[in-house]
This record gives C-alpha cells, structure tokens and sequence, in this order.
C-alpha cells in the first residue's frame, strides 16, 4: 500500500505563480527589458513579466533575510565581544545542465545589486573550480565532467572559507566554455562582497558523512540561502538538444571552440549527437548526483516546457 505524506507535513510552503507574484507588494522594479535581455542565456526566454513576477519578489524576500542574517550576526559579535570584519552573505543556485542557472544567477546579481543601500554582489560559478582537462583525462573522468568527483572541491571550500572569514581578495579560476577548460594562471578576485551569489550544478551536493563524527564541510555549508530550478526530465532534454543545436551554427564554428568538430553536422546528426551526450552523462549526473540535493535547498522554482516558473516552494523556517 502507498504511503502518502500529507501536504501539512511537508517542510515547504508551495505558491502557484500567481500566489507568488502577490508577495511582491510594493517592490519596485529596476530592470528595463534591455537589460533583462542582455542577462538571459541562448536558449532562455526570460522577459520583464517572469521577472516581476518572480524574481522581484525573490529579491524582497532575500532583502528581508539578509537584514535578518546581520542582525543575528551583530547579535553574536556582542555576546562573544569581538568586531569582526562584515560577513558576506552567500547565496547558492543549483540544478540541472540547461535548466537556467546562469540567467536565474545573472539576474538575481542585477536586482541585489539596485537594492537602495547599493550592496556590492558578486557572482561566481564553480565551472572553474572544475580540475583541468589534462587532469580528468589521467584520472578517466572526461566522461563525468560536471560530476562531483571531477571538481577540486578543496580549492572551493578554501575559496568559500576566505569569503566568509572576510578575507580579502579571494580569488576563483575562470573558466572558459569556448576551449572547455580552466584557463591556466588566470583568475576572479572577489574582494568582500556584501552579497555572493555562487551558480554550479552539485553546489547543494553532500557526500558520504564521516563515520568518526569529524567534521567535513560541505560547500553548502557556507550558503545562507539557495535555489533549485527545477524541470521535467523530457523538458531538460529538449532544452539542451535546442542549445546544442543553436550553438552549432554559432560558438561551435569557431576553430578555437572545443566543440569544433560538431559545426558540420547536419541537424539530424546534432540532434542524435546532442541526445546521446543528455543520456550517457548529464542525465545521469542529474539522477545521481543534482536532483537528489533538491530538496536542501531553501526556495524550488519549477519551470514549465515555456521556460516561464509556474509554481514555487519556500522552505519553512
């Protein structure tokens, strides 16, 4: 017999896009169209009304936490008696390849950013944290690049641990999507933002607990907030074949590109390229490694085949 877990039980609140937009109240909005443009990925098909809608009034409730997450922060300077440098507050965005990270990240950093005390946010994504290809190719692990295993997650603790501690300037590898790799001895200084906001795939991610009790920390330990994006498995799919092909006809035909050999296909050949790439890796990573971390995160965005949000789920406190 099924067991069902009434709704009541759930450790989230859920809001229909409508429900959700309603919270806004009077949050004023600060993009124009242009610029919405501008943020949104390849494939998106972000506009100002999913942003109103959606992420202004994700942009207030962040407002209220990040108050919140200060005062609780001075609150524990007094007790201990220490005046510490200001602590970043860290915002994680997780999910699946081609579900939008890059554009929900992007936009969230343009609308903290206009809050009216002008806080300084920066964005990294850990794409750089990523080992070298040189070094996945010695260890077998081309094959599960943007697996858990495939990222120096030391150097990303480290990265997140100086953040937090204030120390200054942190500093990121960059990566570039064009040669599919870290960019050697080339760097993003992040020099104590009031907010961070940090994109990757297995961000939420925790590994096996150590059986000793010791303490390992994971990198969303350092989160004070974060974000699924949440699709269908058959949407993701569709959505990653389009931007393949779409990247074809474009980066791919630069002799640079990584993906070079792919500009010739023809558009059944990309299409079979793309879906067989989506089932032998990313899908697997998503069912393995992605989709299982989402229920940790604080806020769900559930995105329809449209692109557009259509239900959200708040974590209760």
């Amino acid at each position: 017999m099924e067991q069902r877990i009434d709704d009541n039980l759930s450790p989230y609140r859920t809001f229909s896009r409508a429900s959700w937009s309603a919270l806004r109240e009077d949050a004023p909005m600060t993009l124009t169209q242009e610029e919405v443009t501008r943020l949104r990925s390849l494939h998106d098909r972000l506009d100002i009304k999913e942003v109103e809608d959606i992420y202004l009034t994700l942009s207030r409730l962040l407002s209220l936490y990040v108050a919140a997450t200060q005062r609780l922060f001075r609150a524990q300077e007094r007790f201990l008696g220490t005046e510490e440098s200001k602590m970043p507050y860290i915002i994680g965005v997780a999910g699946s390849v081609a579900v939008g990270k890059s554009t929900t990240a992007r936009v969230l950093q343009a609308l903290l950013a206009r809050w009216p005390n002008v806080p300084k946010v920066d964005l990294i994504t850990t794409d750089g944290f990523l080992f070298p290809n040189a070094v996945l190719e010695r260890e077998g692990l081309m094959e599960k690049k943007g697996f858990p295993e495939s990222y120096d997650l030391q150097a990303l603790l480290l990265f997140l641990s100086d953040i937090k501690a204030g120390r200054r300037p942190a500093r990121a590898p960059i990566y570039s999507h064009l040669v599919y790799d870290v960019v050697p001895n080339q760097w993003i200084e992040v020099d104590r933002p009031d907010i961070l906001i940090v994109e990757g795939l297995n961000v939420l991610q925790t590994g096996r607990l150590p059986k000793d009790g010791k303490a390992i920390p994971f990198v969303s330990d350092f989160f004070d907030f974060s974000v699924y994006i949440d699709a269908d498995d058959d949407v993701l799919k569709s959505w990653y074949i389009n931007r393949f092909l779409t990247l074809r006809g474009t980066a791919f035909r630069d002799p640079k590109s990584y993906f070079h050999r792919y500009s010739g296909l023809s558009d059944a050949e990309a299409t079979a390229t793309a879906s067989s790439i989506w089932e032998r890796i990313n899908l697997v990573n998503l069912h393995e490694n992605i989709m299982p971390t989402r229920q940790r995160a604080n806020l769900i965005l559930k995105k329809t085949a449209s692109h557009q949000i259509e239900q959200v789920s708040l974590r209760r406190l």
